[in-house]
């Protein structure tokens, strides 16, 4: 496995942790159809919640949640709805969460969550 592709997997599960002790119930991790993929599916009362996780090492490429421009949370809505139609479930709302993942150069990791991006 790719040392970037690691360190995406420690971010999500990092992210995972972190909305678990938040008190959201994660309901299903990497979750894919043919017109893409959800990160993290949380539930948060009676509201769906899609989380888009990014993880960096740096911010040279700008921060994690820069990353997350408004084409990508216009599709995270539209998966959230494909998400909710496979599962035959409902929920009052739906919301989309992004969460940001930053390892320090000491190997910390900061984890910075902004709820209702999209």
């Amino acid at each position: 496995m790719k040392a970037k592709d690691a360190l995406g997997r420690h971010g999500e599960q990092l992210a995972a942790d972190y909305l678990r002790s938040a008190g959201l119930q994660v309901v299903d991790r990497n979750w894919r159809c043919g017109q893409g993929e959800l990160d993290i599916v949380a539930v948060d009362r009676r509201t769906l919640v899609a989380c888009e996780v990014k993880t960096r090492s740096g911010t040279g490429f700008g921060t994690p949640l820069e990353a997350i421009g408004w084409q990508k949370r216009r599709r995270l809505r539209h998966l959230a709805v494909l998400w909710i139609l496979a599962h035959g479930l409902f929920y009052d709302e739906v919301r989309i969460d992004a969460v940001g993942v930053l390892r320090n150069p000491a190997g910390d990791f900061t984890i910075e969550h902004v709820r209702g991006v999209g």
